[in-house]
């Protein structure tokens, strides 16, 4: 294949990239955007780390991105992939009329406000998944292998000091066992919706955090957690930065009718636990509305309203606050030195144990 080629191939990528209400930006410079970090800037479990609790560097991900949607609606955004109208959702099904086969991950963050706003994060992969890869095994798995898989680190690179002592430096979790969640796979997509309301503690500390949302710039990174030896080193599947978000900006998304909603060929919506904080809503921000974006089903911008919320991941191990941070069932620190499943003692001489019952805590 040539490079023209090539470049034609992707350009419906870089269209997604370019399709939502903010703009995909250079990660050292994306106010009121998002961009893709540095997977480095991501510790993850090293090669080792079963017997030295030694983490590495994040490295390339696994996937590449696709887009981010900031968006609001009358109720409570859910399975946009299933959505056919969606820009994202037209974008791989004309992808598929080419004779192409990319699978796309869409990671929906589901934030408690009367506005219901949702951050939803794509990534896709061109090539077919490794069979028996851990990616492989997440989208072939069952309820129990997802629950206890999928991991979220979330790292504050800039932010007034409240946030950053609330949520930590890097704050890590695996989102089965925080917060309530729906996955929804189809033939081409998985997409997990991830109610971050779930929680009184993520409410709390999205509360916090969306009072300083124009001044924040957050990391977030998926991965499917490494927990035997043939599973590691960890691996990244992708990672966003947003920056300054600006509620006001936020799109509109049109609820589908029900010829619109199309129901997934396979793997049929399910609950899940899963997740830990993220975007909330308390701060005054009013925006003067402006043009509506988009006329497939999904975005629109238009005022932004004063209860707007959204917060941030909570790490409850950070170690350098030792015993004084919350520690939740779910959670390991960016060093692994006070790992959770592990059933490893805090400095206060209590220990936790992974298995711990969920509804104690959350």
């Amino acid at each position: 294949m040539d490079c023209s080629n090539g470049e034609v191939q992707h350009q419906w990528m870089e269209d997604v990239k370019a399709g939502g209400a903010v703009p995909f930006l250079d990660p050292d410079n994306c106010p009121n955007g998002w961009a893709t970090p540095p997977g480095d800037t991501f510790m993850v479990r090293g090669p080792d780390y079963l017997a030295t609790k030694v983490k590495i560097q994040g490295g390339e991900y696994l996937l590449k991105p696709l887009g981010f949607d900031w968006m609001k609606s009358p109720a409570k955004i859910c399975e946009v992939l299933n959505n056919k109208t969606h820009r994202v959702r037209k974008a791989i099904d004309d992808e598929v009329s080419r004779g192409n086969q990319p699978f796309v991950w869409a990671f929906n963050l589901q934030l408690p406000s009367k506005d219901n706003y949702s951050a939803i994060f794509y990534f896709v992969s061109l090539e077919p998944v490794p069979e028996g890869s851990l990616m492989d095994q997440f989208l072939k798995g069952d309820e129990a292998f997802r629950k206890s898989r999928l991991k979220l680190i979330a790292n504050i690179v800039r932010g007034p000091w409240i946030v950053r002592t609330a949520v930590g430096e890097q704050a890590i979790c695996i989102l089965g066992r925080a917060l309530t969640c729906k996955y929804t796979q189809g033939s081409n997509f998985i997409e997990i919706d991830v109610d971050v309301g779930s929680s009184i503690v993520a409410n709390a500390i999205v509360h916090l955090a969306f009072g300083y949302v124009q001044t924040l710039t957050v990391d977030l990174a998926f991965l499917i957690e490494g927990q035997t030896e043939s599973e590691l080193p960890e691996r990244l599947l992708g990672a966003v930065r947003f920056s300054e978000l600006n509620p006001g900006s936020a799109g509109v998304y049109e609820v589908p009718s029900e010829e619109q909603q199309e129901s997934a060929p396979f793997l049929p919506a399910r609950l899940w636990q899963g997740f830990s904080n993220m975007l909330h809503n308390p701060g005054n921000s009013r925006e003067p509305s402006s043009t509506s974006q988009s006329t497939n089903g999904s975005l629109h911008k238009e005022d932004a309203d004063e209860n707007t919320k959204g917060s941030l991941h909570k790490e409850d191990v950070d170690d350098n606050t030792a015993g004084s941070s919350l520690k939740e069932d779910g959670y390991e620190s960016a060093t692994g030195s006070f790992d959770k499943e592990d059933t490893e003692e805090d400095s206060n001489g209590s220990l936790h144990n992974e298995d711990a019952d969920e509804n104690t805590k959350w």
